[in-house]
């Protein structure tokens, strides 16, 4: 707990270069072409902001909001912003691609509600993995760095530093803003740590994947049903499918909503490709010589099972990559080594799991490498909401990046050309025979992005 007062592609021999050192800011969010879609649950006009100050928030969050480099709202703020910061507060249903600001609408929306006088929970947040809650309470603390907020992680074995006098119970029951992930809040509320009398609101972030899993959606229901009933209830995710939109509706009753249409959630900063391979170990060579022959800044390698994760990071560090890889089968701690080092950029390479393709900001990636193509729980068709997520961790904030997709037999081809079409967007052939003739394909394209 604690209390508080670019991406730039320029060629593939040189091919994918590092980015600049510099601290993006976030006035360069991705933007939609098209205007945000708002269904409201009443008849007021809707209204839209141009200035954060529109909103008649305390002048210490605009301070913070200013110094974390945001100077206007982007679109889905400017018009979630209002419907969020209503009162009396309306339940919100809010779908928009990465790197768009909606961590920040909800963050500010939290912040927005909490009487710093009362030493009680009131604001409630939760993600699926350890890694998104400790990146939203990074957001919470640098936004609600000018004010008296008490915040907690509650997070397995996390690692909040006690305070001095008091024991961890304690700690719980006078912090004002809780992120953790569902099981550990469950067992803290259900044992009576965290107190749900004073809780305003309760934000569900990658709503889509809490409750399209069974394990995540139990929890976050139970959790939900333990909430006073005028309590806030928000979901946000860049991605729903119909049958998880029809259950948000009842989670969240009579809930405002905002969306993009799917089409604009396929992030148009990134040029995605696919290299055609032979076979699984004709992968492995590929994906070598890439790390051997090319010039690559910060990347991440998915995969779809955790000994695929473990096996390519052996074989990877015996050919002399440094590389580091991250997944479930990790200890807390582990994860959270792995993950604060690959953020200082202590390894240029991440191989990971679908644990990171969620809602994780490392804004040094412009290379995403899907080893394994995202699939759904068949094994057989392609899962595009998992697709969407991987490739979405480059190309943020309006940046440009690289997806390149291995394919190796008929079936992974199928998916690729099912991913185009789904999308609508080209993904370009790359052969693996001839690394002349990569580079000239590469470098045509990437070109293309610095036009």
């Amino acid at each position: 707990m604690e209390k508080n007062g670019d991406i730039d592609v320029s060629s593939l021999t040189d091919q994918i270069e590092t980015l600049g050192t510099q601290e993006p800011k976030h006035n360069s969010l991705q933007e939609s072409s098209h205007d945000v879609i708002i269904q409201a649950v009443d008849d007021d006009p809707i209204l839209s902001i141009t200035t954060f100050e529109e909103l008649k928030v305390h002048e210490n969050l605009l301070k913070g909001i200013y110094e974390m480099g945001f100077t206007r709202p982007s679109k889905i703020q400017a018009k979630a912003l209002p419907l969020l910061l209503k009162t009396p507060p309306q339940n919100m249903i809010g779908q928009s691609q990465s790197g768009t600001g909606k961590t920040a609408a909800f963050v500010l929306t939290m912040l927005s509600r909490i009487d710093f006088n009362l030493q009680s929970p009131q604001a409630l947040c939760l993600a699926p993995s350890r890694e998104l809650a400790r990146q939203i309470m990074v957001e919470v603390r640098k936004m609600g760095k000018h004010t008296p907020v008490v915040t907690a992680e509650a997070i397995r074995e996390s690692d909040i530093k006690s305070t001095v006098g008091k024991t961890r119970n304690e700690e719980f029951a006078s912090a004002q803003l809780i992120v953790g992930t569902p099981g550990t809040v469950y067992d803290l509320l259900k044992r009576r740590i965290i107190n749900k009398t004073h809780m305003k609101i309760f934000v569900l972030d990658e709503a889509d994947n809490m409750l399209d899993q069974q394990g995540l959606g139990d929890q976050s229901i139970r959790i939900k049903n333990m909430m006073p009933k005028d309590c806030q209830i928000v979901l946000f995710s860049a991605t729903y499918s119909t049958q998880v939109r029809t259950f948000a509706g009842r989670f969240a009753p009579n809930a405002n909503q905002f969306s993009l249409k799917v089409e604009e959630l396929s992030v148009k900063t990134i040029n995605q490709f696919y290299m055609d391979c032979k076979d699984e170990n004709h992968k492995f060579e590929v994906l070598d010589d890439l790390y051997t022959l090319l010039t690559i800044g910060q990347s991440i390698i998915f995969v779809q099972k955790r000994d695929t994760a473990d096996t390519i990071a052996r074989r990877m560090t015996e050919k002399g990559h440094k590389v580091i890889n991250l997944h479930g089968g990790l200890s807390t701690t582990e994860r959270d080594e792995v993950m604060d080092g690959f953020r200082r950029g202590d390894a240029k390479v991440l191989i990971t799991t679908n644990v990171l393709a969620r809602g994780i900001d490392v804004l040094q990636v412009n290379l995403v490498i899907n080893y394994d193509l995202p699939l759904d729980n068949s094994s057989r068709r392609p899962d595009y909401e998992t697709y969407l997520h991987r490739i979405g961790r480059t190309g943020r904030f309006g940046r440009t990046g690289v997806s390149i997709n291995f394919v190796h037999d008929a079936n992974s081809w199928e998916i690729v050309k099912a991913i185009e079409n789904h999308f609508n967007r080209e993904i370009v052939k790359v052969p693996t025979d001839n690394w002349d003739t990569i580079e000239s394909i590469l470098k045509k394209e990437i070109s293309k992005l610095n036009s």
